[in-house]
């Protein structure tokens, strides 16, 4: 018999830790290869994890609601056959290696000495190969933090990696002890010119009423919370509206819905519709599809569509269309279909909520008719469109103007104004109507 340990396994770029859930085995219950063994929670989402051996569960190391680290070991199992994972070889002797250690020249040494020992003093003060996940760069941005004060900060990550826990307590400790500094008396004979710092902005205090309910926010709640603040402390938001004539979008669905789900067993909605629209459109301008870090802008070669989809508890996911641009209309419905029921159920993996360059948002599935989205970041903009309503409306034919009834929809396109300018926007959004009203009653799916 050996043991084995279980790690936590990589759930995807930026993903550093996560939160157990609950076992699905108790010590002492054997389980077989490829069997989810615990549900965890990331800051992404929910997901199972498989163990990639059969065996008896001898020792949980991790308890539900306690975070795990990336790596880190959260279950002991007992296997048949083989040594013990957790065993290493022993380091062989001196002895026994001297013969094959090649000596260098005392020349060499003096050479190199010096110059080896400046590269390691000047690294203290580098920072350039510290892995910060964007959430922590958007902190660390947003609250002025230096190179040096990033090098006195101890990550509690995975190698020492420094967390969103690490940079907030940092924040909120900041200015406790303050630094004596030794200033020249020159120095200080200068004028000075200061700027006053930004007034800290402070809710005022709740009164709890007689009656009142107090709910606490689940994870989930909390999450949305911080990267909604977060977005809106980042971007500058603009919202830009139009109103849509979609007849020819309803009357084609309208034409091929009942072929469609039965020839796939899957209903055909508007959402495909939309994001081949979108697409098209960020074909036309792909400095929609950046993102911004520091001065630089990132321009992205992939086309990946988040589709912010409610769940049942009332809080919200969005999982991600990858290359949507590759994939024909027939392949965008099944995509939609497939992630929004894994959504639903709790099926997502980490890697389906991850790499988004441009979101939607349908606000109509609640019959609302618009909204002014918040941009998911670190992308530039996000579209929602409204609920779809038959309105009278004037149409121009070669007869004159006539009033007809159409099918109007709103659409609200909110861009970063640090990098998408009222006419990218502006263009943009005319671009994704264009396609919409101008949509091919003969388009084969």
């Amino acid at each position: 018999m050996a043991e084995y340990k279980l790690l936590l396994p990589s759930m995807g770029e930026g993903v550093m830790e996560a939160t157990i859930i609950s076992w699905m085995f108790n010590e002492g219950d054997f389980i077989k290869e490829d069997e989810s063994v615990v549900e965890i929670a990331t800051d992404k989402v929910d997901s199972d994890v498989p163990t990639p051996v059969s065996g008896k569960i001898i020792k949980i190391l991790k308890q539900k609601d306690e975070v795990a680290k990336i790596g880190e070991a959260i279950a002991i199992l007992e296997t048949e056959g083989g040594s013990s994972e957790s065993e290493t070889p022993e380091p062989k002797s001196y002895e026994e290696v001297k013969d094959q250690i090649h000596q260098p020249d005392p020349e060499v040494i003096n050479t190199l000495e010096q110059p080896l020992t400046n590269v390691f003093e000047n690294s203290s003060n580098q920072n350039s190969d510290l892995y910060l996940s964007p959430l922590v760069k958007n902190i660390v941005q947003q609250e002025n933090i230096t190179d040096s004060e990033l090098k006195n900060i101890k990550g509690s990550g995975l190698e020492g990696r420094i967390t969103k826990e690490d940079i907030l307590d940092f924040v909120k400790n900041r200015g406790a002890e303050v630094e004596t500094i030794s200033i020249p008396q020159q120095v200080i004979s200068q004028p000075v010119q200061t700027s006053a710092p930004a007034p800290k902005v402070s809710s005022a205090p709740i009164q709890v009423g007689e009656g009142d309910e107090i709910i606490q926010m689940d994870r989930v709640r909390k999450i949305i919370a911080e990267a909604m603040v977060n977005s809106k402390h980042t971007s500058p938001h603009v919202t830009s509206f139009i109103e849509s004539d979609v007849t020819n979008v309803v009357t084609w669905r309208a034409k091929n819905k009942d072929s469609y789900q039965k020839r796939e067993g899957e209903k055909l909605t508007f959402m495909p519709i939309f994001i081949r629209a979108v697409v098209k459109a960020i074909q036309d301008f792909p400095m929609i599809n950046v993102s911004v870090d520091g001065d630089k802008i990132i321009k992205k070669k992939n086309i990946n569509i988040g589709m912010a989809t409610a769940l049942p508890d009332g809080n919200l996911i969005v999982p991600v269309i990858k290359n949507a641009d590759q994939l024909s209309l027939s392949g965008l419905a099944k995509a939609i279909n497939d992630l929004a029921y894994r959504a639903r159920n709790k099926k997502l993996t980490p890697a389906d909520t991850q790499g988004a360059t441009y979101t939607i948002s349908n606000v109509g599935t609640f019959g609302n008719l618009m909204g002014t989205p918040i941009i998911p970041q670190p992308q530039v903009a996000i579209l929602a469109v409204g609920a779809i309503v038959k309105k009278p409306a004037v149409i121009e034919t070669e007869f004159g103007d006539v009033i007809a009834i159409r099918q109007k929809m709103f659409m609200s396109h909110s861009y970063d104004h640090r990098v998408v300018d009222g006419s990218l926007g502006g263009m943009f959004l005319k671009h994704v109507n264009d396609y919409l009203e101008n949509w091919d009653l003969n388009t084969e799916i």
